[in-house]
């Protein structure tokens, strides 16, 4: 796996980019749009799996890293969740619900795949780093 340089250049953040833009278009859409307490949580989870990736490797330490992935992916599911309320109300069509729920299914996976490289690469994190 190669080296970050910066957030954007990791793919599960663009997955979950993907994910937070297909929410809001979808959460957009009367009858969704009006049930503003769900709008609002799925959308708010949905920015918070882009949100904890991008903090999360700022830290400068692996194990933060993993710290916040893990909620990055706590949070993957929650959408996941919230998609299945929306679905039950009828907020949402059946092709959008498969989606969405494949797309946060993908990116949870990912974010999971990143941790557990993460933990077995040994890297400390830039933090760490010794200055001579």
């Amino acid at each position: 796996m190669a080296t970050f340089k910066k957030f954007e250049e990791i793919e599960c953040w663009r997955k979950a980019r993907e994910l937070t833009r297909r929410v809001y278009a979808v959460s957009g859409k009367v009858p969704f749009a009006r049930d503003f307490a769900l709008r609002d949580q799925i959308r708010r989870a949905a920015v918070s799996v882009m949100s904890n990736i991008a903090e999360g490797f700022d830290r400068s330490g692996t194990a933060e890293f993993v710290h916040f992935l893990a909620t990055a992916k706590g949070s993957a599911a929650e959408v996941k969740c919230q998609l299945y309320v929306a679905s039950d109300q009828g907020y949402i069509q059946d092709t959008d619900f498969n989606e969405l729920n494949q797309l946060a299914a993908e990116t949870g996976k990912m974010v999971g795949g990143l941790m557990k490289y993460l933990r077995a690469s040994g890297y400390k994190g830039t933090k760490f780093k010794t200055v001579s």
